[in-house]
């Protein structure tokens, strides 16, 4: 007889709060200072980001939902979004088992997930927020992707 493997049944079980989190902005949008942060494995299988980004990010990306997303889709198995890099929409897709981790900052809210092997991703994944700067200002560990650098600065 098979063992129970609780791990599964509890990452499937929390897996299933962020889908109906981002069903909840798919349809109500983000409040004013709601950002979800989203990481996750991007050579898992059904994974879809652009070639730039695999290059960059060959393990780990964390997205971030705040201000400039569109088209967030989500289904059973996956959700999708478009994204603004360089000035240029792209499709982002991604499983929900591809997913290390979900946090929502504006309500002090974290999930992780066991990847495949058992183990949570190593501790670089962890971003630190800071309390008093602007909403646009991202912590920047090498995984997080600010959309800010591939917007075109805009003299005021």
């Amino acid at each position: 007889m098979a063992k129970i493997n609780y791990q599964e049944l509890l990452d499937n079980a929390l897996k299933s709060v962020v889908k109906e989190a981002l069903i909840h902005a798919q349809f109500n949008g983000l409040g004013d200072d709601a950002s979800f942060f989203i990481t996750f494995r991007t050579r898992d299988p059904g994974v879809v980001v652009p070639d730039f980004l695999k290059i960059r990010y060959p393990d780990f990306i964390t997205i971030v939902l705040q201000y400039s997303y569109n088209n967030l889709n989500v289904s059973d198995k996956e959700f999708g979004v478009q994204l603004t890099f360089d000035g240029r929409p792209f499709f982002i897709r991604v499983p929900f088992s591809a997913l290390v981790e979900f946090k929502d900052p504006s309500v002090d809210f974290m999930l992780s997930f066991q990847n495949k092997q058992g183990t949570i991703p190593t501790p670089d994944n962890d971003i630190e927020l800071p309390l008093e700067e602007k909403p646009n200002t991202i912590p920047d560990n090498g995984r997080v992707v600010d959309m800010e650098e591939f917007r075109k600065k805009k003299n005021i």
